[in-house]
């Protein structure tokens, strides 16, 4: 009884079709007559097979029309694709020559059987995302049915060489309630003839393959196809936008090291270099996805940068430290002396200022006492203190205090001048040891940040590749 109500509710779902379908048309007889002999006796619910314990064959196809969006954040591929199934339906086959004229049909998904093919994979909030189609059935029964649709699916990404990566998203289809035994799924060959390129993203290709899995539950087979679409990020935009202006900005940090100290600037550029970075580091963090697995190649990059530049920071105030030192808090250490004035100043060529002035200002005093000194010779036989002796007995008793007053302040400003020479000698020995740190600094914060840039950047597998295509 049961049974019974069930055909006649699928003859009237399919006669009130039929009738809305050819409304305002003129239909020929002969198809209007398959369409009634077909369905007659049809159950949508029944495997369209012969035997009962045969498996029907299924072929799935994919066709990939476009790339919409990957979505890093939340892991998921988003892509505009067409589906291909072909099965044989036992129960649609006609003998054309009773049906003159009637090629094919066609027939809603819900009204004869179908595959309940789905993506496995899929993050659509609908889950089944497909545009269902009507299903072409030509005389033999092969049937064939292309649901378009919009695939949103679950891929996990690894940012570890972004923006130099390759991602490989699975397309995972399989049939949800059938097995192996009762449903055959085989691979067809992917059509990417009219794939509309992608602006982020460079097709590489769409591999497939046929999958078999046993679960624990059953001992029977669930096949599934799964179609790999491997692509490759277009590092034009992000090279332009991260990578040029980090490395410009850590160049500027080196600026700080060619800053004179008297500017006052040293410590504010290097501050206003570290917030920089920290900028763009904070705009790669909102593209990455919140995840521990793996370091992006940029973020080492921008880690290495920035910890070359805090350094750099660190460096200044040990600069600015022996710049501004106070003479009073002592001379300058034996082994820093040796270390910075002798060792790191011979390497870097560097010699201390005034020093060429003083070697030719001491050749011109001695070659001024060795020839020119002879009108200032004195009496044979007398001595400077003889003649201050002598000079001294000629003054009268009432003079004696005020030249001795006069000489101890002359003493006093003569005492003056050597402690203040001495303090100019200290100050410019720490502003020298100042420079040559500035300049031994500069070189390996040079050569440190090339050699890093270089290594982090061509650590990448497809770095070449990826610089080539897009950078030309």
């Amino acid at each position: 009884m049961e049974s019974r109500m069930t055909r006649k509710s699928i003859l009237a779902g399919f006669y009130l079709w039929v009738t809305l379908s050819f409304q305002g048309c003129h239909g020929g007889v002969y198809q209007r007559k398959l369409y009634r002999d077909l369905m007659l006796n049809y159950n949508r619910l029944e495997r369209p097979v012969q035997n009962d314990s045969a498996p029907i064959l299924v072929e799935l196809g994919l066709t990939l029309l476009q790339i919409i969006d990957v979505d890093e954040k939340n892991q998921v591929l988003i892509t505009n694709a067409w589906l291909h199934l072909q099965w044989t339906d036992v129960y649609l086959t006609w003998d054309i020559e009773r049906y003159p004229g009637v090629q094919n049909l066609r027939f809603p998904s819900n009204l004869i059987w179908a595959p309940d093919i789905l993506l496995y994979n899929s993050a659509d909030e609908r889950f089944d995302a497909t545009f269902h189609t009507n299903v072409l059935v030509n005389a033999t029964g092969s049937c064939q049915y292309i649901p378009p649709g919009i695939l949103k699916s679950t891929c996990y990404i690894d940012v570890r060489w972004f923006p130099f990566d390759v991602q490989k998203c699975d397309l995972k289809f399989g049939s949800w309630t059938h097995n192996g035994w009762l449903l055959d799924l085989q691979m067809m060959d992917v059509d990417i003839s009219n794939y509309i390129p992608n602006g982020e993203w460079d097709l590489v290709g769409v591999p497939a393959k046929r999958n078999e899995l046993y679960y624990d539950c059953c001992k029977e087979p669930y096949p599934d196809v799964t179609f790999t679409v491997t692509m490759r990020r277009r590092t034009l935009y992000y090279g332009l936008n991260l990578l040029i202006p980090c490395v410009l900005i850590s160049g500027l940090a080196l600026l700080v090291f060619l800053l004179p100290a008297d500017s006052g600037e040293k410590i504010s550029l290097g501050i206003t270099v570290l917030l920089s970075l920290t900028v763009f580091m904070l705009l790669v963090a909102e593209i990455m996805p919140a995840t521990s697995d793996s370091v992006p190649l940029i973020a080492q990059y921008f880690a290495s940068t920035m910890m070359i530049v805090g350094l750099s920071v660190v460096v200044t105030v040990l600069v600015l430290q022996f710049h501004h030192h106070d003479p009073q808090g002592g001379k300058m250490p034996k082994w820093v002396r040796v270390i910075l004035l002798n060792w790191c100043a011979w390497f870097l060529r560097m010699k201390k200022p005034g020093e060429e002035r003083k070697t030719s200002g001491q050749s011109g005093i001695c070659s001024a006492y060795s020839g020119g000194g002879g009108s200032d010779r004195h009496p044979a036989g007398s001595s400077p203190g003889d003649i201050h002796l002598e000079q001294t007995r000629t003054l009268l008793p009432e003079q004696l205090p005020d030249v001795s007053r006069i000489l101890e302040e002359v003493q006093y400003i003569a005492r003056r001048f050597r402690e203040h020479d001495e303090a100019q000698a200290i100050c410019s020995e720490w502003k020298f040891a100042a420079a040559v740190v500035d300049r031994l600094c500069l070189v390996a914060f040079s050569l440190f940040s090339i050699i890093c840039t270089f290594t982090i950047l061509m650590s990448a597998p497809n770095f070449i590749e990826a610089v080539s295509k897009d950078f030309t």
